[in-house]
C-alpha cells in the first residue's frame, strides 16, 4: 500500500467536500419545500443545486485522474497536486452560495489539478510505451 495511502486520503475528502455540496442542496431542498425532481426555486435554492451539480461533474474527472497519476507518475506528487482540488471546491462552493460572480476564484484553483493529472497521465504512459 505504501504511499498509496495519501492518494486514498485524498479521495476520501474529495468525497466528503461532494457529500457537503449535496447536504446543502438538500437542506435547501427543505428550507425553500422544493418537491422533487422539481429543481426550479429561489436563487439561493439554484445556486446550491448548481454548486451540488458542477462538484459532481468536476468529481468525475478529478478521482480518475488523481488515480492514474499516482500509478503513472507519482503518489505523493498527486496528493500534493490534488489537495488544491477540495480546497478550490469549497472556495466555489461558498463563493457561488454569496453570489455567482463570486465563483470564479475557487474554480481557477480547482480545475489545474485536473488538467495535470489527465495530461502527465498520458504521457507518463505514452514515454513507457516509447522507451
Amino acid at each position: 500500500m505504501g504511499d498509496f495511502v495519501y492518494p486514498g486520503i485524498l479521495s476520501s475528502v474529495a468525497l466528503l467536500v461532494y457529500y457537503f455540496t449535496l447536504f446543502k442542496s438538500g437542506t435547501a431542498r427543505m428550507k425553500y419545500k422544493i418537491l422533487a425532481p422539481s429543481h426550479d426555486g429561489p436563487d439561493d435554492y439554484v445556486r446550491r443545486v448548481r454548486v451540488h451539480q458542477n462538484t459532481l461533474e468536476h468529481l468525475a474527472l478529478f478521482l480518475p485522474g488523481l488515480w492514474l497519476f499516482s500509478f503513472a507518475v507519482d503518489p505523493i506528487w498527486a496528493t500534493g497536486i490534488g489537495i488544491l482540488w477540495p480546497i478550490g471546491r469549497l472556495g466555489y462552493a461558498y463563493g457561488y452560495y454569496k453570489s455567482p460572480e463570486q465563483r470564479s476564484l475557487g474554480l481557477y484553483i480547482s480545475m489545474p489539478p485536473i488538467y495535470i493529472f489527465v495530461l502527465g497521465s498520458l504521457i507518463s504512459f505514452a514515454v513507457k510505451i516509447f522507451s
